[in-house]
C-alpha cells in the first residue's frame, strides 16, 4: 500500500517515557462538539487517531488511552488500514484493524456512543470493490458499519461518477452513515461534490486535511474554501503539530524523527516559525504545542482536530488546547495566525 499522509501524529510528549502526566485527571465533562458538515453527525472537537500507533503498545496501554479518551468526552476515533511495520503482525495488512476492534472491546466503550471513521484505500481495485475492501476492514475490526468512509484518491482508471455511485451503494445498504474524502485537491472535492448532487448522493460531509501555522493552503486556499463551500463540508485537521516540530522539542534538542516524517522544505519552515511561536506562548504563559492546536481549533471550517496517542496523559495535555483557544483575544488571535503567513 502506498505509504499516506500522517492522518494522525504522536502528541504533545510522545517521546516521553511514562510520567505523572498519565495519573493527571482529565475533565469528566464532555468537550465543545461541532456537526460534521451536513451530516447531522456531531462530534467532539477532538479525535483520536490509529496511525501505525496500538500495534506499537500494549494492549493494556492501549485501552488505558481510550478510556482516558472517552471519559475526556472524545468520541470520534478513527481507524484504517496499514500494512504492518513492526514484523510481528500474523497479518500483513490490516492488523491495526484487529487491534483496534480488540481495544474498542476492551475499554468497554458502547458503539453507540461512538463515532468511528474508516478509509477506502483503493489499492486491490478493481479486483477488490469498495463494498469488499470495506467489509474486509469490518471483519477485522468486529464491527457491523462504520459512521463516516474517507475516500484516499482513487486511481486514475477509476471514474469519479464510479466513486460516488459506490459510496451511494455503501450508504444505502447501512455499512456507513457518511462520507468524506481524505487528501483530495480542492477542484476535485468540488468535482466529486457536483457529481454526488447529480447522482442524487449524500455530499461529502467531511475532508481530512494536513492543516497547521506552515501547512495552510490546502485548507484556506481560494478551490478548497469554494469546494467545502459546495459541499457545505467540514476539514478535519490532522498533522496539526507538523510532526512535533511545532511543539519545540526538536529544537530543545529532544530526541524524534523529525527527519523521516517531514520533507526537507517543511522541516525548514517548521524550524523558523519554532522561535516566533515559543515567543508569543511564553508571552501568553501557555505551551507551544498547545498553542499550535489552537490555531488548527480556531478555524470554524475545522469540525474536528486529529492526534494519536500512546498513553493517556497525552489526551489530557492534549485537551488544554481548548482553554488556550477560548482564551485568545481577537488581537492575540492574530498574531498567531502572523507566525509563518
Amino acid at each position: 500500500m502506498k505509504e499516506p499522509i500522517p492522518e494522525s501524529e504522536p502528541s504533545l510528549a510522545s517521546d516521553a517515557g511514562p510520567g505523572a502526566a498519565d495519573e493527571v485527571s482529565g475533565p469528566s465533562h464532555g468537550l465543545p462538539r461541532r456537526t460534521l458538515g451536513s451530516s447531522g453527525i456531531e462530534v467532539s472537537v477532538f479525535a483520536l487517531g490509529s496511525w501505525r500507533t496500538y500495534e506499537r503498545i500494549s494492549r493494556d496501554a492501549g485501552v488505558a488511552v481510550l478510556k482516558r479518551a472517552r471519559a475526556s468526552g472524545i468520541d470520534f476515533l478513527e481507524v484504517a488500514r496499514y500494512n504492518d511495520e513492526t514484523g510481528k503482525a500474523p497479518i500483513p495488512t490490516g492488523y491495526s484493524e484487529v487491534v483496534f476492534g480488540e481495544l474498542l472491546r476492551g475499554s468497554g466503550w458502547p458503539r453507540d456512543e461512538v463515532t468511528i471513521a474508516e478509509k477506502l484505500w483503493w489499492e486491490f481495485w478493481p479486483e477488490q470493490t469498495a463494498a469488499g475492501e470495506l467489509d474486509a476492514s469490518l471483519r477485522r475490526t468486529g464491527l457491523d458499519h462504520v459512521d463516516l468512509l474517507y475516500s484516499d484518491p482513487p486511481p486514475g482508471a477509476l471514474p469519479l461518477w464510479e466513486v460516488v455511485a459506490a459510496v451511494g451503494q455503501l450508504i444505502a445498504a447501512g455499512k456507513t452513515r457518511a462520507w468524506g474524502v481524505v487528501n483530495w485537491p480542492g477542484e476535485r472535492v468540488a468535482e466529486v461534490g457536483r457529481i454526488a448532487r447529480e447522482q442524487g448522493i449524500q455530499l461529502p460531509c467531511a475532508v481530512q486535511l494536513p492543516y497547521n501555522l506552515v501547512q495552510r493552503d490546502w485548507v484556506e486556499g481560494a478551490a478548497m474554501t469554494d469546494a467545502l463551500e459546495l459541499c457545505g463540508a467540514s476539514v478535519v485537521a490532522s498533522y496539526v503539530l507538523l510532526g512535533g516540530v511545532l511543539t519545540g522539542k526538536y529544537a530543545r534538542g529532544e530526541p524524534g524523527r523529525m527527519s523521516g516524517v517531514l520533507s526537507a522544505p517543511q522541516a525548514e519552515a517548521g524550524k523558523r516559525i519554532v522561535e516566533p511561536l515559543v515567543n508569543l506562548a511564553r508571552e501568553l504563559g501557555v505551551a507551544p504545542g498547545d498553542l499550535a492546536m489552537a490555531f488548527a481549533l480556531a478555524n470554524p471550517r475545522v469540525g474536528t482536530v486529529l492526534f494519536g496517542a500512546t498513553r493517556p496523559g497525552q489526551i489530557v495535555e492534549n485537551l488544554r488546547a481548548v482553554e488556550v483557544v477560548e482564551s485568545l483575544s481577537e488581537r492575540q488571535l492574530a498574531e498567531l495566525r502572523a507566525l509563518g503567513a
